[in-house]
Parts: structure tokens; C-alpha cells; sequence
């Protein structure tokens, strides 16, 4: 659905995004993680044809940049990180307008499905000037579907909202993902891009790495077991140092944390050789890190 080969933004002497080459196939939530100044906007702007590209090709849903820009305008919707709504103008207007420029057929029956959708019908008169950040943060998303898009580029969409409002738009973002939309999701939020999506990109000018969240998290560091003990650790460390499937030993405090590929398999002889040793074992858990883990790591390894 998404393609891009050696994709390249340069502006005079800087270069924004750099030979990015990305293959998202349809119905797929693929997420965009990079810092402040990574190239991201840049990439949305130029999938969307608001902008072209420098060198480089890129095909959005079966349109090629450059070449069939009307067409990927028409088919594609956008989400930026300000909304740039009518402030005068009511919800049910700010919608009508673009429905009409989208030459949407069912203009009434559009804006009321999606006013309604994101809990906005109630507001239709009130002009949008007077809705709160998350309020114009739903208009907005509304806005981007009337035309019902195969492809959604969504740049930010809960930056700055309360918990609340993140939450019904994470909630709303999934449910699209089941109408085998391809959802393209630039976020800070690395919680929610661990939440939401079934691959994710580690971005800085240049492509770092794409895989899922669950599949980063092993590459780096593998899969560790913490056994919490009623005694001090060091002591029982080397009653499991015999085994050559474990790549790693730590012992901190009453916690022994060690390194395996297949824990299913091997923990519970790693439990019954420990409390042979005599460890008091109180329960056994899996370290997990965190996507947060994984994008530190890699951003300040490309730096």
C-alpha cells in the first residue's frame, strides 16, 4: 500500500530524509518513531504529495509521487500535527467544506456518521473555536476520513491531550485498523505506538530499523527471568552457572536475572536446581523492557 526506494528530501544543504526505502502492505498500523528534527513531518508531507521529493520513488496506494499527485490527494487522509480548522465556523461547516472539496457523494450523511463516531454530534453548531484541544484533535480525524481513504497518515494525534481524550483517540485509531485501513502514525508516544501497532520504525534522517515492537525488544535484549529470593542472590548464582543455555547471570540484591532464548522450556529445571541449592524462591518473572528501552538505544547509537 506504502512504497518508497531511496526516498530523499534535501533542502539547499540539508537533508531532511535521506534514502528511506519502506514497504507497509495494506491494512497494516505501521508506526514512525523518530526525534524532534528525525524527518518525519517531511516523510508524511512528501507520501501525501503536499511536497515532492528530491530523488527517490514512493507509491501510495497503487499511485506513483510525482506523477499521479491528484489522485493520491483524493485517496489518501491526512492528520497534521496542528488541526487548522475554521475557528467562525461550526464543526458541522468545517465538515461540509471539506466534504464538498473531497466531492464526497453523501455530504449530510458523512459528517453526521463521523460527528457521531468521535462523540462530537451533540456540538455540531458550536464553532469549532470554542472546542477544547482534544474536541478539535476529534473534528480533525473526522475531517480525514469523510472521504473514506484507503491510506491515513496520522502526524501526532494525541500530542497535548488529557489522558481521556488520548485514550478514546488510541481506542478510535484501532477500530479503523479493523476496517483493513493502512494507518501511517507519527508519535512520540512510544506507550501508545506499543499499543497500536503492528510494526514500528526507529527513524533519524536515515532508517534505523523495522520490525514489531515485541521482536525490537528480544533483538536488543533478548529475554531475561528474574527470580526474586527471600535471601541474598550471589549465593545461588552459581548452582545454575552449569547450564549452557543461559547466556547471562546476574545477581543483584535478592533478585537473580538471567539471559535465555526458550524460558518456557528451561525454567522449570532452573527452579528446581535452585531450590535444591536451598534458594528461598518467592516468584519468578520476565524482565520486560520497554518500547522506550528499544528507541533510546537506537537513537543515541545513531548519533
Amino acid at each position: 500500500m506504502i512504497q518508497t526506494e531511496n526516498l530523499t528530501k534535501t533542502f539547499a544543504s540539508f537533508t531532511a530524509v535521506d534514502r528511506l526505502t519502506l514497504h507497509i502492505p495494506q491494512g497494516e498500523l505501521f508506526g514512525f518513531l523518530g526525534p524532534n528534527g528525525a524527518g518525519k513531518t517531511t516523510t508524511v508531507r512528501m507520501l501525501t504529495s503536499l511536497i515532492a521529493p528530491t530523488s527517490g520513488s514512493a507509491r501510495v496506494a497503487g499511485h506513483q509521487v510525482g506523477l499521479e499527485d491528484q489522485v493520491i490527494r483524493r485517496e489518501v487522509g491526512i492528520l497534521t500535527e496542528t488541526p487548522g480548522l475554521y475557528d467562525r465556523l461550526s464543526a458541522e461547516r468545517n465538515l461540509r467544506i471539506y466534504a464538498t472539496l473531497y466531492e464526497v457523494k453523501d455530504v449530510a450523511g458523512q459528517v453526521e456518521k463521523y460527528l457521531r463516531l468521535l462523540g462530537l454530534w451533540e456540538r455540531r453548531h458550536d464553532a469549532a473555536g470554542t472546542f477544547s484541544k482534544g474536541m478539535k484533535q476529534k473534528l480533525a480525524i473526522a475531517r480525514a476520513l469523510l472521504h473514506e481513504p484507503k491510506v491515513l497518515f496520522l502526524d501526532e494525534p494525541t500530542a497535548g491531550l488529557d489522558p481521556e481524550a488520548s485514550r478514546l483517540v488510541r481506542d478510535f485509531v484501532a477500530e479503523l485498523k479493523k476496517d483493513g485501513r493502512t494507518i501511517f502514525i507519527c508519535t512520540h508516544n512510544l506507550d501508545e505506538a506499543d499499543r497500536l501497532c503492528d510494526r514500528v520504525a526507529v527513524f533519524n534522517t536515515r532508517l534505523r530499523v523495522v520490525d514489531t515492537p515485541k521482536a525490537l525488544r528480544r533483538q536488543l535484549y533478548g529475554r531475561q527471568v528474574v527470580f526474586h529470593l527471600a535471601a541474598e542472590a550471589e549465593q545461588f548464582a552459581a548452582a545454575i552457572s552449569i547450564y549452557p543455555f543461559l547466556t547471562n547471570i546476574q545477581a543483584m540484591e535478592n533478585k537473580l536475572v538471567v539471559a535465555l532464548d526458550d524460558p518456557e522450556t528451561h525454567n522449570p529445571e532452573l527452579i528446581q536446581t535452585l531450590v535444591a541449592a536451598g534458594a528461598p524462591i518467592q516468584f519468578v518473572g520476565e524482565l520486560r523492557h520497554s518500547l522506550e528501552d528499544v528507541y533510546l538505544q537506537l537513537v543515541n547509537e545513531s548519533q
